[in-house]
């Protein structure tokens, strides 16, 4: 039995992975900061909390996880930790680059050390590649060019993983994952805020909501699929870094006006726009070239934006 462990286990990605690596065989640990208080939410919507084993570290400790790391002796670590906002990044850019690019640095340091024949996957960001000119979509080799403090945090922790793989030897790889969704996402992201104030309205709970900008684009894709692909990177032979997305760019505007006529309703007729709301360096289009992934992993993304926003709505749906 493979044993895996995962930093981020409360989050959308860690419980969706730990739920595939279930089913694959693997025993699973997973880490929080305070694992005796954290109600694991998640893992309890996916049936599967009884069978994750967590444990309580903070990711910057270097004794704490040389301890956690030494005692399990995993085969496969999964770095999906750290601050996962790009709009709450502005207000706490110390707490983003320590909580992303510091644990990095240092979960790679006690594989350094312990000599451990590891496979460390780490969680990238689309974010750090910043804007994608319209008509193209960012690959491999494309440059990166952060445009948040989120992004710059990535960005350091995808080149710290890079070195330490060129440097030690060390099998660790990165994903660079374009924007993903699910039921499970927290409500501070758009695309929940979004779907979750339609259901409300369609009940008759609420009557509007204020957004920011709905011209932007993204690519979005299905959270639980995107995890096969995080599994699927640790089981080739040499390390590698791959873009994981759809090959699809839409606007926040389609999402919302798809989001609401799946309720019946005109979105033009409950959504209000808060200049307040828009970042002083928005990333105003965004899409992947997931081809290599494609080609090397066999894996591509088989819910776009349609299914996507029907699965998110459906969710949502208010009982009446």
């Amino acid at each position: 039995m493979k044993r895996a462990l995962i930093f981020g286990v409360s989050g959308q990605d860690g419980a969706y992975l730990s739920r595939l690596l279930l089913e694959r065989g693997y025993e699973v640990h997973g880490v929080s900061r305070d694992a005796e208080s954290q109600p694991f939410h998640r893992l309890s919507t996916l049936g599967i909390r009884d069978r994750v084993i967590t444990h309580s570290a903070a990711a910057r400790d270097f004794r704490e996880l040389l301890q956690l790391i030494d005692g399990i002796r995993p085969d496969e670590i999964y770095n999906l930790a750290g601050q996962s906002s790009v709009a709450l990044s502005f207000s706490q850019p110390v707490e983003t680059m320590d909580s992303i690019a510091q644990a990095t640095l240092v979960m790679l340091e006690v594989i350094r050390y312990l000599k451990l024949p590891v496979r460390l996957y780490n969680s990238a960001s689309s974010e750090c590649f910043g804007d994608t000119p319209p008509g193209t979509a960012s690959d491999e080799s494309t440059p990166f060019f952060p445009r948040s403090p989120y992004a710059m945090a990535k960005a350091a922790a995808h080149w710290t993983t890079v070195n330490y793989r060129e440097a030690y030897g060390i099998y660790a790889c990165s994903g660079i994952l374009f924007n993903h969704e699910s039921p499970l996402r927290s409500e501070r992201f758009v695309t929940r805020k979004i779907v979750t104030a339609a259901a409300e309205i369609a009940a008759g709970s609420r009557r509007r909501v204020t957004l920011g900008r709905l011209d932007v684009s993204r690519d979005w894709g299905y959270a639980a699929e995107y995890v096969e692909a995080m599994w699927r990177m640790l089981q080739q032979d040499e390390p590698q870094d791959f873009v994981i997305a759809t090959g699809e760019s839409h606007t926040l505007e389609e999402l919302t006006a798809a989001a609401f006529a799946h309720f019946n309703l005109d979105w033009h007729d409950h959504v209000d726009i808060d200049p307040s709301l828009f970042r002083a360096s928005e990333i105003t289009h965004s899409c992947g070239n997931p081809e290599k992934a494609r080609r090397v992993l066999g894996w591509e993304a088989k819910t776009k934006f349609g299914e996507l926003v029907t699965l998110l709505t459906n969710a949502a749906r208010i009982p009446a």
